[in-house]
């Protein structure tokens, strides 16, 4: 960098020139966008992002709530598959990065917090807003990057460069370990504000540098056999079950993925149960069993008959269904998973005997030419019409009860409707509790496909709205369906409203508190021993509505299934909109119950 103005101080100068030099070796890397809070220990980042920005290197975003704005990156990572990059000061705005790495440890989303930090110098002396800082995210990080004690000014050109690309390589998976969570501690000595002069002089003299694709993670390389795994674990000739769980591979991996799961099919006809979080439903070319979660055990004669020997395919993480799980444990036969780049164990149930983790396509590629074609054996055709014999009534009686114009308004009957409703390639973020246990159970197999986002790895509420505007801003819209809890955990994430490029519908369902724990058998009975409106639902006297007026968001209140599909066009059309669907938790717990009755008494059914 050329030398400072007279006016301005050197070490302020090297300060700004050491954070612009970390951030196009960012940018560089693949970086394009940067959430930035604010805070006086950053300002050197903060003025270099601005004068990134200024230049069109960077897309910059500002957020004066870290835990929002870190939820917000996450979001643009998971839509993209590049990590965005987050900006704080020093002490406790470090703390509220935390929920974010852990989602993104668990979800491997690429993401790069960068905090700003005291010199060593002030470290362990009780120096104002000085903590041990550079080890709260270490526990979730994939790296943990510290820059010079003595100042980032004080790191050489070429340290900068390389600790830009170490944490770029880590953030997108490196060294056997798959995409996540970075953090790169900071440490800047006073001064920190350079003064208009120098930043004029600065933009002046700055050279736009257009980034270049990130390096593609590397995969093991590895053959098979290298990796303890016969070619001929699975038999596509004998039955078998392909159970699908959340996908966690980067949208490039996608289209790959869905070919080879294809071929795969195509060739053994196993019958495939697809998580509702898999991204699979409604996708061309595959025989799906989407209703397994409402069956219990005994499954039909004709399928149980076949457990103790059966194998299976896994692919990603498990589903969260218990009844998945038990039909899993009753499966006897040889049980392989395979995972998009994830070599991390991922079979709590521990009946996987091998798991390969440089994902389908390279399994596929490396079978045998007499695994991957041939027709379909008539044992497996048998397995499969058995499968779908029980699907097809399932999803029918569904139909029948959650479709018809008289069907009660009611959760289920919501996401199955939804499913159906919004339009195909829509992205959609599910909060967790309610809300993605009824999609995973009551939506059906022939909805539009489209991408699903949803933190199931650690299965938080934390960040919700946030990284539904995240997700819309990467992805140009989307639509969030969430609870009255999980939204108002995160009602920050309003505050995105004024910078959203993105369009963003949030469907809440409103039962007025936790309406998960109305699924569990907790409520004490009769009514009034305890306060489990207390203890548990917790229901909060305020009106969404009137809340997101407040950030200028318009609404709408949908009261029937009839409305709900004009409610949806006029939503879609807004930069963000809400729309309220009251329900009973209470009531639709015991539907929910009575479903999960009416689907077991087809099992036995002739």
């Amino acid at each position: 960098m050329a030398d400072p103005p007279p006016a301005c101080s050197e070490r302020a100068a090297a300060n700004l020139d050491a954070a612009l030099l970390l951030l196009q070796g960012l940018c560089r890397c693949g970086l394009g966008q940067l959430v930035l809070c604010p805070g006086s220990r950053s300002a050197p980042l903060a003025w270099a992002s601005g004068l990134l920005a200024q230049r069109g290197v960077l897309r910059l975003h500002t957020a004066i709530d870290e835990r929002s704005a870190a939820f917000y990156a996450l979001g643009l990572g998971r839509a993209s598959g590049q990590a965005a990059a987050v900006v704080t000061t020093s002490g406790t705005a470090v703390a509220n990065l935390l929920p974010a790495a852990v989602e993104a440890d668990h979800g491997t989303i690429p993401l790069l917090l960068l905090s700003a930090d005291r010199p060593a110098r002030l470290k362990g002396c009780g120096a104002n807003q000085t903590v041990n800082q550079e080890a709260f995210l270490a526990v979730s990080a994939r790296w943990v990057g510290q820059g010079d004690g003595s100042g980032l000014a004080s790191m050489a050109r070429s340290a900068l460069e390389a600790l830009a690309e170490a944490a770029w390589l880590h953030c997108h998976g490196s060294g056997g370990m798959p995409a996540g969570p970075v953090h790169l501690n900071l440490p800047f000595e006073e001064p920190l504000h350079p003064g208009s002069a120098l930043l004029q002089h600065r933009l002046a003299a700055l050279a736009e540098e257009p980034g270049s694709a990130p390096p593609a993670p590397a995969g093991s390389g590895a053959p098979l056999a290298q990796a303890g795994i016969e070619p001929t674990v699975l038999d596509p000739d004998r039955p078998g079950l392909v159970v699908a769980g959340p996908w966690r591979g980067t949208p490039a991996a996608w289209p790959g993925y869905l070919a080879a799961l294809r071929r795969w099919q195509h060739r053994c006809g196993w019958p495939l149960l697809a998580d509702g979080l898999s991204g699979l439903r409604g996708c061309d070319g595959l025989t799906m069993v989407a209703g397994y979660d409402l069956l219990d055990q005994p499954l039909p004669a004709s399928i149980q008959a076949l457990l103790p020997e059966l194998q299976v395919l896994r692919l990603g993480p498990l589903p969260a269904s218990r009844r998945l799980h038990a039909l899993l444990q009753a499966c006897g036969g040889p049980q392989l998973l395979v995972s998009e780049g994830d070599p991390r164990p991922l079979d709590p149930l521990g009946g996987c005997s091998r798991q390969w983790s440089d994902g389908l396509v390279s399994w596929i590629e490396q079978l045998p030419d007499a695994l991957q074609t041939g027709p379909v054996t008539l044992a497996c055709r048998a397995w499969a019409a058995d499968w779908q014999d029980l699907e097809g009534r399932l999803q029918l009686q569904l139909d029948r009860c959650l479709l018809a114009p008289a069907a009660p308004w009611g959760e289920p009957a919501i996401a199955r409707q939804l499913a159906l409703l919004l339009p195909a390639g829509l992205p959609l973020v599910i909060a967790n509790s309610s809300p993605v246990r009824d999609w995973e159970s009551f939506t059906p197999a022939t909805a539009p496909p489209r991408p699903i986002h949803a933190c199931r790895g650690a299965s938080g509420i934390d960040g919700t709205l946030s990284i539904a505007c995240g997700v819309a801003e990467a992805a140009g819209a989307a639509v969030l369906l969430s609870g009255d809890l999980a939204l108002l955990h995160d009602s920050n994430g309003w505050l995105w409203h004024h910078q959203q490029r993105g369009r963003l519908l949030v469907v809440l369902i409103d039962n007025q508190g936790g309406g998960i724990f109305e699924q569990l058998p907790i409520r004490p009975q009769p009514d009034g021993v305890l306060a489990f409106e207390q203890l548990f639902a917790m229901p909060q006297p305020l009106d969404q509505v009137v809340l997101a007026a407040a950030h200028g968001v318009p609404s709408r209140d949908v009261a029937t299934l009839a409305d709900l599909a004009p409610a949806l066009a006029w939503g879609l059309e807004q930069p963000l909109a809400l729309l309220r669907l009251r329900t009973d938790r209470r009531a639709d717990a015991q539907w929910r119950q009575a479903l999960r009755r009416m689907a077991n008494a087809l099992v036995d059914a002739p």
